[in-house]
């Protein structure tokens, strides 16, 4: 959809980058240059012409390379050769139609404001060597009069970073370089679209940001190699912040926002926790994408799924042995001699918890739903919550996966607790270090949502918040008793295998320990369910509970006559089973236990000696 010379017109110059863009205020018009401007208002059908030549018009084959002219004959002179005077930068502005910037790569800048009737050429730039590529315009969308131009010298040897900023449509420009590193040819810009102070831009050595327009710049580290970066774009919804590299793919940066909140002021706090996204609450699949399709298919990871949290620590706090060590170097460097520590100081050392954050997760009615223990590094960190309650219970031994098996995107191994319902929540941040637990300013609310609550009325959304908190606190309960009701069964097949160990009269211990063995597999069975002998065995109470808690959390309507009736089943059948399971816990196991060691039977895990 390119535009093609007419019959008797000159051969369009193009750049090996051409620019062609979509114009902010029309989704069909086009623009594209070459040595010209042309606009198309028919998404390319046809061109109209805006402008004439608006290089210097430079005879390439008049400018010396490395010292001399050089003639037809030279190696590759018309074949892999660029062409030279052509455009290689264009932007429109998106806040006032018709204001439009060419940058060219023999170092001018065209800018017409009435859509390519008038041009005016701009050929000197402060702190700009002449004839430096144009490498990126870049027009505001905070001020129409405000534009960017980043200038690419690395084809003379110059690596320097050129990024000028002008606030009266190009008629004067000021460097807004700051303290961008001495070596890094610059090839991207992006603006945020919320604060026109935060900039971003891409060098030869990576990407940078700054929160004050250009003063001080700061690099992006966080997993990114160091790489050019060629390009740089903001999807606005998700406040993302995409780079485009050479050669190493696409980096997608999710949520950039906080850094909209960050000041000299925040960053000279010990600490700092960010606003947090509402989270988005949805179906995952559990099956890998590529199916069948081969390791040559490839996909990305999709961001963490739950709420994500942000923040900041000025300083990382030091270990007992860090503070022992720097200690030591500092003597070192004085030429005095070290202390050494006392065997109780380096058991402290040894003991002592690692210094780490610790994130408290409360529901609308300040409820503890989770606690998250996330590291206590210096700088930006973020930690996700996965929409879970704490687990039911804790492993002994982290459970292993067998061998060959992978797992879907976000699965985790062993118990995990519930998921919270759509509502809302807050979190606060504490600092642990040095055996003390300090709490830091700044707790931060946010929202699970889902899609199309909004549509629901104000008594639909309280009666379904309501019944979703009778769920998850039931969940949770079930959950619990189903763990115990497990643990309890291994241990009393321990105490079977001990009473039938005991060096005395032992007939009745085997029959109490298995009676207790037949009262915890009926009730495992309420809770977990089993076969039964059966093809289609009655739902257990777990698988109720579970059933009523995953139609209801995703839901957009008030809960159903079925769900309130499963619901009301549910109690009535859990309250007795937990009655018995407490019972069996808390008096017949321990009379048991109590037996076994008055007849010296073998100790089994958890039981003391008398």
């Amino acid at each position: 959809i390119a535009p093609f010379p007419e019959r008797d017109e000159e051969s369009q110059r193009t750049n090996w980058d051409t620019p062609f863009i979509i114009s902010p205020h029309s989704r069909t018009r086009l623009y594209f240059a070459g040595h010209k401007l042309f606009r198309s208002d028919n998404q390319g059908d046809d061109w109209k012409l805006l402008s004439g030549d608006l290089t210097r018009k430079f005879d390439r084959n008049a400018l010396p390379v490395m010292g001399k002219i050089w003639g037809p004959d030279a190696i590759g002179k018309n074949q892999s050769t660029a062409l030279y005077g052509n455009a290689s930068a264009l932007a429109e502005s998106p806040l006032k139609e018709g204001l439009i910037y060419v940058g060219t790569d023999d170092g001018s800048i065209q800018i017409t404001e009435d859509g390519g009737k008038n041009w005016r050429k701009i050929e000197k730039f402060p702190d700009v060597p002449d004839m430096s590529y144009v490498s990126r315009v870049f027009a505001s969308q905070h001020d129409a009069n405000t534009v960017y131009a980043l200038f690419n010298n690395h084809q003379n040897g110059d690596f320097k970073p050129y990024l000028l900023k002008s606030a009266d449509t190009g008629k004067t420009w000021t460097p807004v370089k700051g303290n961008l590193p001495e070596r890094g040819s610059l090839y991207a810009f992006a603006e945020d679209p919320a604060n026109p102070k935060l900039l971003f831009a891409g060098t030869e050595f990576g990407v940078f940001f700054t929160i004050d327009g250009g003063a001080k710049w700061i690099q992006m580290k966080g997993g990114l190699p160091t790489i050019a970066v060629r390009d740089i774009a903001i999807q606005k919804r998700e406040n993302d912040l995409i780079l485009a590299t050479f050669g190493r793919g696409f980096y997608v940066l999710d949520n950039y926002a906080p850094l909209r909140q960050i000041s000299a002021d925040a960053l000279n706090r010990d600490s700092a926790f960010f606003p947090v996204k509402d989270a988005l609450m949805y179906i995952r699949s559990n099956s890998a994408f590529t199916g069948a399709q081969g390791a040559s298919f490839y996909t990305a990871p999709n961001p963490p799924y739950g709420a994500t949290f942000t923040y900041y620590l000025k300083d990382a706090p030091k270990t007992l042995r860090q503070t022992r060590q720097a200690a030591e170097r500092g003597a070192e460097k004085k030429k005095q001699p070290i202390r050494y520590p006392t065997i109780e100081e380096l058991r402290a050392e040894t003991e002592e918890d690692a210094p780490a954050l610790l994130f408290t997760i409360t529901d609308s009615e300040g409820k503890i739903i989770r606690r998250l223990t996330a590291p206590a590094a210096q700088g930006i960190q973020r930690v996700t919550w996965d929409f879970r309650h704490a687990p039911p219970s804790i492993s002994a031994a982290p459970p292993q996966l067998p061998a060959g098996l992978v797992l879907p995107e976000g699965a985790t191994l062993g118990p995990q607790g519930q998921l919270a319902m759509p509502g809302k929540y807050s979190a606060a941040m504490e600092l642990r270090a040095n055996g003390t637990i300090t709490a830091l300013p700044g707790s931060q609310s946010f929202e699970i949502t889902v899609e199309g609550r909004e549509k629901m009325t104000a008594d639909e959304r309280i009666a379904l918040a309501d019944f979703q908190r009778k769920v998850s606190a039931l969940q949770k309960s079930v959950n619990g008793a189903a763990d115990v009701a497990t643990a309890s069964k291994i241990k009393i097949g321990l105490l079977k295998r001990s009473a039938q160990e005991a060096p005395a009269a032992n007939q009745k211990l085997v029959e109490d320990a298995r009676a207790l063995e037949i009262k915890i597999n009926e009730i495992t069975n309420a809770l977990r369910g089993g076969r039964e002998n059966s093809d289609i065995p009655p739902p257990s109470i777990s698988s109720r509970v579970s059933n009523i808690a995953d139609t209801i959390r995703l839901s957009l309507t008030r809960p159903t006559a079925t769900q309130l009736d499963q619901y009301n089943f549910v109690v009535s059948q859990f309250n007795p089973v937990l009655a018995q399971l407490k019972a069996l816990v808390e008096i017949e196991i321990p009379r048991l236990e109590k037996a076994l060691n008055d007849a010296n039977a073998p100790l089994t895990p958890g039981r003391l000696p008398e």
